[in-house]
């Protein structure tokens, strides 16, 4: 089983104690207002999406982590890695993404939880390019995108919501530098 450990977190493989957890996550409309057209998930659309993920794990040998405190357990939300199919402009690529409880904002998590995913990529998957998508306007993840050392490519339009996306990007050579 895939883990990484940060100093405060536990980047893990999903189990079924995390579905409603993360579902309660995916019903908050402040955290589901910058991805994918905005609309909260219901517990059996967090089933099919964590199903997806798992799917992916087994596909491409990544996917999104479930992340949870160290020091107590509790889940947090999901960061990982996933191929953008979503979006047909940037392929072939690989995605960097993260999505965290409200109560878990500012503190530096999602940051954290990212630049382990990022190093995973990179150094353990030997990927040699990520590539971060973010809706023009979310400052916070742009901030986390920023500290990754990740550096814009272009803007795109989403193909289903019309909603203007930054996509930025690093390779291994920069990351090692």
């Amino acid at each position: 089983m895939t883990e990484i450990r940060t100093p405060r977190l536990l980047l893990r493989r999903w189990t079924d104690d995390d579905l409603v957890p993360l579902s309660e996550i995916n019903a908050d409309p402040e955290v589901m207002r910058w991805i994918g057209d905005g609309s909260t998930l219901d517990l059996e659309e967090t089933a099919d999406a964590i199903e997806r993920w798992e799917d992916e794990w087994d596909e491409e040998g990544f996917g999104l982590f479930a992340v949870e405190l160290l020091a107590s357990g509790e889940l947090i939300g999901a960061v990982g890695l996933s191929v953008p199919e979503w979006l047909p402009e940037v392929m072939p690529a690989v995605e960097i993404t993260w999505r965290l409880g409200r109560p878990f904002w500012g503190q530096g998590y999602a940051s954290e939880a990212a630049q382990a995913t990022l190093e995973f990529a990179l150094q353990d998957r030997g990927l040699d390019r990520v590539i971060a998508v973010n809706r023009a306007g979310n400052e916070e993840s742009e901030n986390v995108i920023r500290k990754l050392g990740m550096e814009s490519e272009r803007r795109v339009e989403a193909p289903e919501s019309g909603a203007l996306l930054d996509v930025h990007f690093i390779d291994l050579t920069e990351y090692e530098a």
